[in-house]
């Protein structure tokens, strides 16, 4: 393993520990997510990306208890060198960009459940909507028209702590989380190929959702 790995790792599991709140293997204790605890998780990872994610989300346990019944794994299905988690804000906010206009964090992991890609997209903001920041992913995931964006985005934005939002495309979903302390924060789940319409497996992208955001309030 090389050095840059090893702190990528090192700093995987330090981070995780103060944000997420998911539950560990063991059954350990959970901590709240915040708005300056996913800030510092974003500023701490390295400008290019990490290997892994730094928020321990349990893709297994969402997909099993989804119905899924494929293997899961992080990372896409067919590596193409990209980092599997980046970070957007905090400290790399540019003035002008949404995470600098209302600060706040993004970060973003990829895993895979079956054949299937699962974007999942962790965002925090001082004020609402923090859903906004993600409008860009939104409209890529689910091929949305600016009308259905706009639509979407309203329906999300008015969403109450623990909603599932999905789009008309049914591959994406949106969840208002419950911050510990002052903040807006949501979960953005994409499943499968960006801008494919997946309409049978909306209830599954709902679930799966939910079932990401338990682990993190």
């Amino acid at each position: 393993m090389t050095h840059g790995r090893h702190r990528l790792l090192i700093t995987a599991v330090l981070t995780a520990a103060l944000v997420t709140g998911c539950q560990s293997g063991t059954g350990g204790g959970a901590t709240p997510l915040s708005l300056r605890g996913l800030t510092e998780t974003a500023d701490g990872m390295p400008d290019g990306g990490a290997s892994t994610c730094p928020l321990t989300y349990d893709v297994a346990q969402a997909a099993k208890a989804t119905g899924l019944d494929e293997a899961t794994g992080p990372g896409p299905v067919q590596d193409d060198g990209d980092p599997v988690a980046t970070a957007e804000g905090g400290k790399r906010a540019e003035p002008g960009e949404p995470l600098a206009e209302n600060p706040g964090a993004l970060v973003s992991c990829t895993f895979h459940i079956g054949k299937d890609d699962v974007q999942v997209h962790t965002v925090a903001t001082r004020k609402p909507q923090a859903i906004a920041a993600l409008a860009p992913v939104v409209q890529r995931l689910a091929g949305a028209s600016m009308d259905d964006l706009s639509r979407y985005m309203k329906l999300a934005g008015d969403a109450k702590a623990g909603d599932v939002v999905v789009t008309d495309s049914g591959n994406v979903a949106a969840v208002r989380l419950k911050l510990d302390g002052d903040g807006d924060a949501y979960l953005l789940v994409g499943f499968g190929e960006a801008g494919t319409s997946a309409p049978d497996r909306r209830q599954q992208v709902a679930d799966l959702a939910g079932t990401l955001a338990d682990q993190v309030r």
